[in-house]
This record gives structure tokens, C-alpha cells and sequence, in this order.
């Protein structure tokens, strides 16, 4: 009989820090086709009203060949194809930079994802580290749908591991020198100029009865605040089907026994689902908004969980007239999600700490982000 240290387990146990290079190229698992079904059940858990993604005769009389899948859902599946090599193994996903939409998604497009890690930087407790990736996904047609930047903190398996080289392991490269860390630069927005706007679309005879809201592109000033109205209580069991929806495995979203026993001392929710959960929300005051052209940059600020209630306001930013189009614009906007406090009831987004400025602990999400909307 052999001895059980000689097995090999077959079970991926995904990436811990110490697993990451600079430059290294992750192809991930499981492509996945989109239909119906998704569509439908990510309304049922969102409320989201959008009317591209909600009326097939409105996306058609646009110039869509149908009605296209919810920016944000198709943006989720394609983020969950990275989550078992990523993030399986992450404190919290962080932040986002440089999203763009490239392509709609329709009922019956496969998706796959691959990525590419840019940023390395070791945390100072040598626990943890952070990880930034570059991330795109492909059609069946082998068009980019997005791309996008993200960064995790990581666990180490072994806290005396030394940071992760700059090439493959396999690789010898005599006196090579590892960096103590290595932080990519961003863009702060993606510039107007690199947009996606499909070249069929035509929304000069955009009808605002299909919406409810009367408000196009010319009626919004920068600075102006929104306060969305609404508020929406998500349950566990709410996030924990969103999150399976998207196909994200991350622990810290299904594993109660060990959530029990971190300093949460509970299942976190995925930090994307807060970012729809806000974009339903805004609804109400930017009904036009059409679609999703970039996420620019994105915090999670603090820990939401089940039974929480969020709220959101939006700010604009700024507006964009759109080159060689008098039909549509874009608007980039600042969406603030926040938990168990309307949103009318918080002044800002920080608080004074000792002198020094930080989140309210009620604010769980700060999102710039620009949206494509018709013109007058």
C-alpha cells in the first residue's frame, strides 16, 4: 500500500500570492454561453430596468440586432471565469481601473477569459500581498467584449515565502533580481476619445415613453447629486444566488464555517453584486442611461453582508460630447453605494479619523463609471 505522502492531490487549490509573476498569462476555465435564463434571473435578483437590456422591440428600433445582455451581468460571468486562479484565495477584491465595454453580449454568445498579471506588492504584516491583473474577454468570434484592471489582496500559503519572481519559475535567469514591489500606473478615466460606441446604434428618434424619464444627456449638470430614492434589502440566500450566477467560487461568499473564523464572522457579499444592486437603484433619475461605456476606477469601501439594505446617489462628473454624433453623449458619473442609511441622510462619502480622512462606514461603494445616453 502506498504511503499517503506520496499522493498528489488532483484539487486546484487556485493561487496564493507567492504563485503569481510578473507578466505571467492565466487562461482560465470554462467559457461560458449566456442565454436567456440568465437574463431573466438577473432581473429577479436586481429589479434592474434598464430599457436596452429589458425591451428587445427598444434595442431593435436602436439599431441592435436584439436586445443585448445586461452590461453588468455579462461583465460578472466574464469576471467569475477569473476568480479560481485570481481571487479563490483573496482577502477582498479591491478596487477596479480601465473597464471598458467593447462589444454588446447577446443570448447565445460564449464568453472566455484570460489574464495577465501586472503588479505585484507584498503587504507589510508578509501575510498578504496584492495582485493587479489585466483581464479580457473574448466572443466565440474572437472579438474582445472587455477589458479591465483589478487588484486582490491575496493570502500567502507560506508566510515565509519570498515575493513572487518576475518570470516563470521554470525559467533560469542568472543574478535575477526581485523587486520589492511593483505597482502598475493607470489611467484615472478612459478618455472620451476611447469609447466604444457601436457604429450601428442610432438614437435620434429616441422615444423617452419607453423609460419614464423625460431627462436626456443636455438636461445633467456637472456637480449636480442625485439621491436615488429607493432602498433594496438583499439576503443571504439573494447574494449567494447572484454570486453562483456569476460562477464566482470565492470562498469568503459561501463558506460560513470559515468566514466564522475571520474577523468578519460571516460570509462576505460579492463586492460586483453591490455594484448592480447600485446601478438598479440609479434608476430612478437616470432612466436614459442606455449603457455601460468604461468603469474608470472603483473602491469597495467596506464590507457589505446579508440582510444589509442599500441605498445610492450618483454625481456627475463630467460631460462628453461624443465626436462626429449628435444623437448620444456620454455622461461620467460618481455612483456611491450605501449600506442601511439613505442615501439623502449622508453629507459625503468620508469622515474625519484622528485628522485623517476616510470612508463613512456605511459607504460601501465608490464607482466612476460613464454611461452612454441620447441627446436632445
Amino acid at each position: 500500500m502506498s504511503s499517503t505522502n506520496n499522493v498528489i492531490s488532483k484539487i486546484n487549490v487556485g493561487h496564493y500570492f507567492e504563485d503569481f509573476y510578473l507578466n505571467q498569462v492565466i487562461q482560465h476555465a470554462t467559457p461560458r454561453t449566456i442565454g436567456e435564463g440568465e437574463a431573466a434571473l438577473y432581473i429577479a435578483l436586481t429589479g434592474a430596468r434598464q430599457v436596452l437590456h429589458s425591451a428587445e422591440t427598444v434595442a431593435q428600433s436602436l439599431g441592435y440586432k436584439a436586445r443585448p445582455i445586461d452590461d453588468l451581468l455579462a461583465f460578472h460571468i466574464a469576471f467569475g471565469k477569473t476568480v479560481p486562479d485570481i481571487s479563490v484565495n483573496a482577502v477582498a477584491n479591491l478596487g477596479y481601473a480601465d473597464v471598458r465595454f467593447l462589444q454588446p453580449v447577446y443570448a447565445g454568445d460564449t464568453i472566455g477569459t484570460s489574464s495577465t498579471v501586472i503588479g505585484l506588492k507584498q503587504n507589510s504584516n508578509g501575510k498578504s500581498g496584492m495582485v493587479y491583473v489585466r483581464s479580457i474577454a473574448i466572443n466565440q468570434d474572437q472579438q474582445a467584449v472587455f477589458s479591465w484592471v483589478r487588484w486582490v489582496m491575496v493570502h500567502k500559503k507560506v508566510l515565509t515565502a519570498a515575493m513572487p519572481e518576475t518570470a516563470a519559475p521554470e525559467t533560469v535567469v542568472p543574478e535575477k533580481v526581485v523587486p520589492e514591489k511593483v505597482v502598475p500606473k493607470l489611467l484615472s478615466f478612459v478618455p472620451v476619445a476611447e469609447l466604444n460606441i457601436p457604429s450601428f446604434l442610432d438614437a435620434s428618434q429616441f422615444d423617452t415613453s419607453n423609460t419614464g424619464g423625460s431627462y436626456l444627456w443636455d438636461d445633467y449638470v456637472v456637480g449636480e447629486r442625485i439621491n436615488h430614492p429607493a432602498g433594496m434589502t438583499i439576503s443571504d440566500t439573494d447574494h449567494t444566488l447572484a454570486t453562483k450566477l456569476y460562477q464566482n467560487n470565492a470562498r469568503l461568499h459561501f463558506d460560513d464555517v470559515m468566514m466564522k473564523t475571520t474577523a468578519f464572522g460571516r460570509r462576505l457579499m460579492y463586492g460586483g453584486h453591490i455594484i448592480s444592486l447600485c446601478r438598479a437603484l440609479s434608476h430612478d433619475g437616470l432612466e436614459n442611461a442606455l449603457s455601460i461605456l468604461a468603469i474608470n476606477a472603483g473602491t469597495h469601501c467596506n464590507p457589505t453582508f446579508g440582510d444589509d439594505t442599500i441605498y445610492t446617489w450618483t454625481e456627475v462628473l463630467d460631460k462628453w460630447e461624443i465626436a462626429n454624433r449628435s444623437d448620444v453623449a456620454a455622461l461620467r458619473l460618481r455612483m456611491v453605494g450605501v449600506k442601511n442609511q439613505a442615501a439623502d441622510t449622508l453629507a459625503g462619502t468620508h469622515i474625519s479619523n484622528d485628522g485623517k480622512q476616510s470612508y463613512h462606514p456605511n459607504v460601501v461603494l465608490d464607482l466612476d463609471y460613464t454611461v452612454l445616453m441620447p441627446r436632445k
